[in-house]
C-alpha cells in the first residue's frame, strides 16, 4: 500500500518529499525541516531531528516514518519501531546514495521515476563526472565547527559532494581520534577495540594540521555552525594557499550537506566555489556570503 500520512524528521527528505511533488503526504516534520517555506511551514512539528516527540508523532496516526542513522538517535528510531509504526532509515554518505535514496522515495510513494526533479539531478551529476574526469582536484578545507575546530573524513557526504566538484578533502585520510586529547596529538590514541561503534568520521584538528594539509580552498559553511567573519580572519592569517589567494569563503551549507533535489542547484555551485574561473555552459554563480 503507498503511504500517505508521512511523517519525516529529516530536513533533506522532508524537502526532497515537496519537491517530488509529494508534500500533501507530509503530516509531521521536525523544527530543523525548514525547506521549501512557506509550504513546509504549514505542516505541524513534532521537536527537533534528536528528541522527537515520539508520542506526538504516534497521534499522527502515519502509515511511513522516515528517519536517518546519523541525524535522528536510536532511542527515537527503536521506540517507533516498537510501538508497531513503519519506519524507513537512510544513512546517505555519498551523492550516488542520496540519488539512490530519492528513487527510493519516489518509488515508494508513488512518484513517476521520471520526474524533473530526478531527471534533472541525474543529467547534473552526470555533468559534474564528465568535467571531474578533465580536472586537477583543487585541495579543500571544509570544517563543520569552530571551537573545537572540527572537520570531515573522506567517508562523509560533504566530502563526496567535493570530490564530485572537483575538490579534494585535505583531511579525507583523517579518522577521529579518541579521546580528546589524542585527536588534538596530545596522548596515544585508544586501540580499534576500544573505539568500537563510536563515530571516526569527524575529526577535531588543530591550526597547524590546517597549514601542514595546504588547502587551496576554505570553505567556511553557515550550519552545522555558522562560521563568522571574524572566524573566516583566522584562517586567512595562516599560511595557506586559500589565504595567500583570496579563497577562504563563507558559504552556504545547504550546498555542501543537503542531499534533497536541490542537488542539481548545489552542485554547480559548489563547482564554482573550487573553480572560480571555469567557464559552463549555464554558469551558476556561487552565493558566498559577505
Amino acid at each position: 500500500m503507498i503511504p500517505r500520512r508521512v511523517v519525516s524528521l529529516v530536513p533533506s527528505v522532508t524537502e526532497s518529499l515537496f519537491l517530488l511533488g509529494l508534500g500533501d503526504r507530509v503530516v509531521g516534520r521536525t523544527d530543523y525541516c525548514v525547506e521549501p517555506m512557506p509550504a513546509v511551514g504549514a505542516v505541524p512539528s513534532v521537536g527537533g531531528t534528536k528528541d522527537a516527540d515520539v508520542d506526538a508523532i504516534a497521534a499522527l496516526s502515519p502509515d511511513l516514518v522516515l528517519v536517518n542513522q546519523e541525524e535522528n538517535t536510536e532511542a527515537i528510531h527503536r521506540d517507533l519501531v516498537a510501538r508497531g509504526l513503519r519506519v524507513h532509515l537512510s544513512f546517505p554518505k555519498t551523492v550516488a546514495d542520496a540519488v539512490a535514496l530519492m528513487r527510493e522515495l519516489a518509488a515508494m510513494l508513488g512518484a513517476p521515476s521520471d520526474h524533473p526533479a530526478l531527471v534533472r539531478l541525474a543529467d547534473t551529476v552526470a555533468e559534474m563526472e564528465s568535467l571531474r574526469a578533465h580536472t586537477v582536484p583543487r585541495k579543500v578545507f571544509c570544517p563543520i565547527w569552530m571551537d573545537p575546530l572540527m572537520t570531515i573524513h573522506g567517508d562523509t557526504f560533504i566530502s563526496d559532494v567535493l570530490d564530485l566538484c572537483g575538490g579534494q578533502n585535505v583531511f579525507l585520510d583523517r579518522p577521529r581520534r579518541y579521546p580528546l586529547a589524542a585527536d588534538l596529538g596530545r596522548a596515544a590514541p585508544w586501540s580499534n577495540d576500544r573505539v568500537g561503534l563510536r563515530d571516526t568520521r569527524y575529526p577535531r584538528v588543530t591550526l597547524d594540521e590546517v597549514v601542514e594539509r595546504q588547502p587551496e580552498v576554505v570553505l567556511l559553511p553557515d550550519e552545522p555552525h555558522p562560521f563568522s567573519e571574524a572566524d573566516a580572519e583566522v584562517f586567512r592569517a595562516l599560511d595557506i594557499p586559500a589565504a595567500a589567494q583570496g579563497r577562504v569563503l563563507r558559504v552556504d551549507g545547504k550546498a555542501l550537506c543537503w542531499y534533497s533535489p536541490r542537488l542539481a542547484d548545489a552542485l554547480p555551485q559548489v563547482r564554482a566555489w573550487l573553480h572560480p574561473d571555469e567557464r559552463r555552459a549555464a554558469p551558476t554563480e556561487p552565493r558566498v556570503k559577505e
